[in-house]
């Protein structure tokens, strides 16, 4: 996450709902008309499973309280609004109480392609359709719980689990390479390139993936790609501790992208 942002956070009423004026709910309208056609071909059936039934709408920001109804229904999650960029720990934590924290602004026209940190449009549409499903459900949890059990030095390396997963995860699916994750899902550019011959795609391994670096700025060079979905609904029953002391042992692997400086 960038250390700072132009960006503030929104206040929500008493009943948690945001106050977002016109010209941000055509921002909303239009990266969300813009994304559905690549989305509808590019994204695997979990996600649009979940898009169909939270049923978004289109023409303004959709608000928290309606989308945590709907969740709540189906796996007992919900979404909360949070008030600043928030560290590993928080995040862990919230997720362990299956609340997904949500960042309540909306990008700026003039980052409409591309903004470092997430928005109400990546955390709500790109997210949200895999919390109702309740097995990827189950898997960000454990996630989090796990995050509530490791040590502040451990979170760098728990996360990259989430990040290559829910965040960048691919999959396979009748023959084809889809995408699952939500950075993919909320982004014009990344999701394309994500199934192409110029990234590099390798096999779901967990200790692979606690080894590799990221960063947040660029397209990912590398993804994890899913063959069984089973396989990573697996990793939420593993010890995500002791993967992390053997990742640890093992070493990182070497990056595959430039450092920031050089970029």
């Amino acid at each position: 996450m960038p250390k700072s942002t132009e960006y503030e956070a929104k206040t929500p009423d008493a009943d948690g709902f945001i106050a977002y004026d016109a010209q941000e709910d055509m921002v909303w309208h239009d990266l969300i008309t813009r994304q559905l056609p690549a989305v509808r071909q590019h994204m695997a059936r979990p996600y649009l499973r979940g898009l169909d039934l939270l049923d978004m709408p289109i023409d303004r920001v959709p608000q928290c309280p309606e989308i945590s109804a709907r969740l709540g229904d189906l796996t007992g999650w919900r979404v909360e609004p949070v008030p600043a960029l928030i560290g590993f720990g928080k995040f862990f934590g919230m997720l362990a109480n299956r609340t997904f924290p949500a960042a309540s602004f909306i990008r700026k026209r003039k980052h409409f392609d591309y903004i470092e940190e997430p928005d109400i449009f990546h955390e709500i549409f790109g997210h949200t359709p895999l919390l109702t499903d309740p097995a990827f459900a189950a898997f960000s949890q454990a996630i989090g719980e796990a995050g509530t059990r490791c040590d502040k030095a451990d979170f760098s390396w728990l996360i990259r689990l989430y990040w290559f997963s829910i965040e960048f995860g691919l999959m396979h699916q009748d023959g084809q390479l889809k995408a699952l994750g939500s950075g993919l899902a909320s982004s014009v550019t990344e999701l394309p390139w994500s199934l192409s011959d110029q990234a590099e795609h390798r096999p779901f391994d967990v200790i692979d993936i606690l080894r590799t670096p990221y960063r947040i700025d660029i397209h990912q060079p590398v993804y994890f790609v899913i063959d069984n979905l089973d396989d990573l609904f697996a990793a939420a029953k593993r010890d995500l501790l002791e993967d992390i002391r053997q990742a640890r042992s093992l070493g990182l692997h070497d990056p595959k992208y430039p450092p920031k400086d050089a970029a």
